[in-house]
């Protein structure tokens, strides 16, 4: 995702310090705090996925869809959204879904104090737990409103910044368990993307493990296509179809006449579920 929220540059200088499978209820016994409530049967989808900042055309997913990809992350909102989306569109999700892709929604949401990244939306110590729950509930209405039912993943962005700053890693987690607890709430599955030296890091060594999301979505750029033989932590975490590894950026490539730079992701985790 180099340049699909923050700008590429940013991205950078911040970051320096196949086959598809319901399975009823997948991935949420390693979730806390859940409402007792009935849940949908998970979607899983296993394979290759990519991303790219902009969704592209309905054209240009026909011609990609040639069996090397079966998955596509789309941003569905949030203030720190680095592209405009004029795609994407229920009707663009449910041609998509129709013609074979799944979809993973992705939002970008409020993103730590100490990151030296300049986002129109941070929240602070204070506004952690506050932020974290308004923007679960637009990341449900922006789901919703694209035609994703609740039972859906969604994967909240968080982008790279200084753990060892615990006031800051303190912050991060109660926004996270805060987002994660009010899209539960709702129905829908809690997904995080990050990256593996930091802000996925800091959800994956957490002694406290209550209301963290129950999908993790980590980057390494080590162009290993596994979600397993280069997972850096616990190897009881995040099982049973809850990883996905995000292994190659900004990747130029042309199927169908189409010309498009994606990232890469080797994916065995939920997607949305398509109404």
């Amino acid at each position: 995702m180099a340049s699909h929220r923050l700008s590429k540059r940013s991205r950078y200088i911040a970051w320096v310090a196949t086959g598809v499978v319901v399975v009823a209820g997948a991935g949420v016994a390693a979730q806390t705090s859940m409402a007792a409530t009935s849940w949908p049967a998970q979607k899983t989808y296993t394979g290759r996925a990519f991303d790219t900042c902009t969704a592209p055309s309905l054209a240009a997913m026909k011609a990609w869809n040639n069996g090397f990809y079966g998955a596509a992350a789309v941003y569905i909102g949030g203030k720190n959204r680095g592209c405009a989306q004029p795609n994407l569109t229920q009707s663009w999700v449910k041609s998509v879904s129709a013609a074979g892709w799944k979809i993973i929604p992705l939002y970008v949401g409020a993103q730590p104090p100490c990151q030296t990244s300049k986002n129109p939306e941070k929240f602070t110590a204070t506004t952690a737990a506050s932020l974290g729950a308004s923007n679960a509930k637009d990341a449900i209405a922006k789901a919703s409103a694209l035609g994703m039912k609740p039972g859906s993943a969604v994967y909240l962005d968080m982008e790279p910044y200084d753990i060892t700053n615990k006031a800051c890693n303190d912050a991060v987690l109660t926004y996270v368990r805060s987002f994660t607890k009010t899209l539960r709430a709702k129905t829908y599955r809690a997904g995080y993307y990050g990256f593996s030296s930091s802000s996925a890091n800091a959800v994956a060594t957490a002694t406290n493990r209550t209301d963290l999301p129950g999908n993790l979505w980590y980057a390494l750029w080590n162009k290993q296509n596994t979600t397993t033989a280069d997972w850096p932590w616990d190897p009881k975490l995040y099982t049973n179809h809850s990883r996905a590894h995000q292994y190659m950026v900004n990747s130029k490539e042309t199927r169908g006449g189409y010309t498009i730079t994606v990232d890469r992701n080797a994916w065995d985790a939920p997607v949305a579920i398509i109404g």
